[in-house]
């Protein structure tokens, strides 16, 4: 194997520009196993259009555009700047109102604002989601728990020490009822990943910085090297994710 050119490869997908929260670059380049629940289902079950809507941690608002929500009662809120910036370009022209936050305690928002706020793999205040929910408001995210991809951090990273492990349903539920909230319905799981490339990897590894700390191509080129053969033998590379979801009522 010419190792040069490996790397070579490598350092192009590590430095492949990254914009929202889109993933295309990876089309047909991993499996990912569907979830046991549909997110998207699950929100447009709760969902009216006379409803006040906050989505929390919107990305680039890609999602939240396929739920067609009345842009005049339709909330987001970005922390990242380059998101904040697109969702500006493309979210506040439709009539859409675009919130940069810079603390989870703190929501720029009135109390008692929204009959429903959703929020996918954003990390939230339940104290301030509670109180710019209306009374009878309903809360749904779903989270990414805090053993996802753990396998493929400890193969990458050396000594990989994981985050966010109290991250689970449990913990989870257990805030929210403390915090005066129904639990309407909360589902875990563990679904595999796999990649089909190694160059895929590097990609990918780049972007979840809080999952592959201080990765680049050079600081882990040998353990790059070790999963590639991996790949080769059997086809894939396989990680798995950690979900979970819950939807509950104040």
């Amino acid at each position: 194997m010419d190792y040069s050119k490996l790397k070579e490869l490598l350092k192009k997908e590590e430095q492949s520009a990254f914009k929202g929260w889109d993933f295309s670059h990876l089309d047909n380049r991993w499996i990912n196993e569907e979830l046991p629940w549909d997110y998207k289902e699950i929100v447009n079950k709760y969902l009216k259009p006379e409803y006040k809507l906050l989505d929390m941690g919107t990305g680039g608002g890609e999602f939240l555009l396929t739920l067609n929500h009345p842009y005049n009662n339709t909330s987001v809120t970005e922390m990242w700047e380059p998101n904040v910036k697109l969702c500006k370009e493309k979210l506040e022209p439709l009539g859409i109102e675009v919130k940069q936050i810079f603390s989870d305690s703190e929501l720029p928002f009135e109390d008692n604002t929204f009959h429903i706020i959703i929020n996918r793999h954003e990390s939230f205040d339940i104290k301030e989601v509670r109180r710019i929910l209306k009374p009878n408001g309903v809360f749904i995210t779903q989270q990414v728990g805090g053993k996802n991809n753990e396998k493929l951090s400890k193969a990458l990273i050396k000594d990989f020490k994981p985050l966010f492990l109290e991250n689970n349903l449990d913990n989870r539920v257990k805030e929210l009822e403390k915090n005066f909230f129904e639990i309407l319905y909360a589902k875990e799981f563990f679904p595999y990943m796999r990649f089909k490339d190694i160059g895929a990897i590097a990609y990918y590894a780049k972007i979840i910085q809080w999952e592959f700390p201080n990765f680049s191509v050079d600081n882990c080129f040998e353990e790059l090297c070790k999963l590639n053969e991996e790949l080769i033998a059997k086809g894939y590379v396989e990680s798995n994710e950690h979900r979970f979801v819950i939807v509950c009522r104040k």
